[in-house]
């Protein structure tokens, strides 16, 4: 029992972080609840034997749409592992949530009030579906990626989702092939390989670093754990003995010390809502500063992007831009170790601190795109020569989303109404997409032309 419960909040907390690392990634979002639908399918798995007469039959027929659920969130995963430039994408990625979310309501409509998952030969049919599904995909990602690493991490993913297809199959084939323990803990091994490739594969795309934000988030996951649902096992070893309430209780102390623990920068920007609400700078400052120090471990200090290569510093370049108006984000990327960031540091006097070196890149960015503006006086322009200035501009530096649905409200200058306008009526969303690419393309040009002449 505590082996099983160790699992569990092993698949939770690995679950919890993916989903903690960036809430608007939905590869990390997908994945993450992936973990912890298998994470919850496991708690109902060891409670059967516990549980109270006559409760056994809903814990099995909540156990199988759980079971099946990680291979479908995955395949969200892979679809959006595919290049930003391949159309499919962008045809799969949008309606995707809905089809996984509608497809898990029918699985449980199907196990609570029929006998679908009581006849073996269906219930392979359906977990074989799928899983089929699952690997094509992943095929299918490694056919449209070109760089050599991106394939390499992909090739893990399908070897791990043919690792998880194997085991599912095992677990859910009405034969005993392996001991039920067993083969839980096969299909375990693998979820947690997923996991924790989504997570490096997330780590490279954002140049970030993985293992000592993943390490201290899992010490302080554990440790909580360990401190609180401790308590707990030791009652039932010693004295109790195991049984329903106990183990309800075991469960319901370890998942809530693991979320705590992960979500603890969450949950403290929402105590400080609660208790400083009209101190709304002293919020702000106390968000950016947890903000920092969680984005802190996540930075490679090793990493020297000047001698990147001239795609890899573009795509380093684009995640900047993205979290442009974000400083803590920002005090992440490989590019604050910058030589022309640490000479304009010293230039100015500047103490070498995560966020002045965020502040000193994004300046930088906002002068690379501000010499993508044609020599004009005008704020604003619709010919081709404004479009790679328009392209990042407004998105990034003003922070216009034309294509957002939640916009209520018209920015105040007239350039950004007009470019707003423009946006939204001439440009679609995906040229939009394709100007800011080959527009990054010379911001980072220009940014390491002049990384070259700062360097000693």
């Amino acid at each position: 029992m505590f082996a099983a419960t160790f699992a569990y909040g092993l698949a939770l907390w690995l679950g919890l972080y993916l989903i903690c690392r960036d809430p608007r990634s939905p590869r990390l979002l997908f994945a993450g609840l992936g973990l912890v639908a298998y994470a919850l399918a496991l708690a109902c798995d060891f409670s059967i034997t516990f549980s109270p007469t006559g409760f056994e039959p809903f814990l099995e027929r909540l156990r199988w749409p759980l079971l099946l659920s990680p291979a479908l969130l995955w395949s969200g995963v892979l679809i959006h592992l595919l290049p930003e430039r391949t159309i499919l994408r962008g045809h799969l990625s949008r309606p995707w949530p809905f089809v996984a979310a509608l497809v898990f309501v029918l699985l449980l409509t199907a196990s609570f009030f029929t006998e679908l998952f009581s006849t073996p030969g269906t219930t392979l049919a359906l977990a074989a579906a799928v899983l089929v599904l699952m690997l094509s995909l992943a095929c299918f990602v490694w056919w449209s990626l070109r760089g050599a690493r991106g394939r390499k991490i992909v090739v893990a993913l399908g070897v791990v989702a043919l690792l998880f297809a194997l085991s599912a199959l095992i677990v859910l084939f009405p034969f005993e092939i392996l001991p039920r323990p067993w083969a839980l803990a096969a299909l375990g091994a693998d979820v947690l390989a997923f996991g924790f490739v989504v997570a490096y594969f997330d780590a490279f795309d954002e140049g970030e670093s993985l293992l000592p934000d993943m390490l201290r988030s899992f010490d302080a996951a554990f440790f909580s754990a360990l401190v609180f649902g401790g308590q707990v096992g030791l009652v039932i070893l010693f004295a109790t003995g195991p049984s329903a309430p106990m183990l309800l209780l075991l469960l319901a102390t370890v998942t809530t010390a693991v979320a705590v623990a992960t979500f603890a920068d969450t949950l403290g920007a929402a105590l400080d809502k609660l208790a400083l609400g009209r101190a709304s700078a002293v919020i702000r400052t106390r968000s950016d500063l947890r903000a920092t120090s969680r984005a802190l471990p996540r930075r490679d200090p090793g990493l020297d992007p000047s001698n990147l290569g001239e795609e890899e510093f573009t795509r380093l370049t684009r995640r900047a831009l993205s979290n442009f108006g974000n400083l803590p984000r920002l005090s992440a990327s490989p590019l604050v170790n910058l030589a022309v960031v640490s000479a304009r540091l010293e230039a100015r006097s500047a103490p070498d601190a995560p966020l002045e070196r965020a502040a000193e890149l994004k300046t930088l960015l906002a002068e690379s795109i501000a010499r993508l503006k044609p020599r004009t006086d005008a704020p604003f322009g619709t010919s081709d020569e404004w479009r790679h200035y328009n392209a990042l501009h407004f998105p990034y530096v003003v922070g216009l989303k034309p294509y957002s649905s939640r916009l209520r409200t018209k920015p105040g200058d007239p350039a950004s109404r007009q470019a707003l306008e423009w946006f939204r009526v001439d440009v679609p969303e995906r040229t939009l997409h394709n100007w800011q690419n080959a527009a990054t393309k010379l911001v980072a040009r220009d940014i390491l032309s002049r990384n070259e002449s700062s360097a000693p």
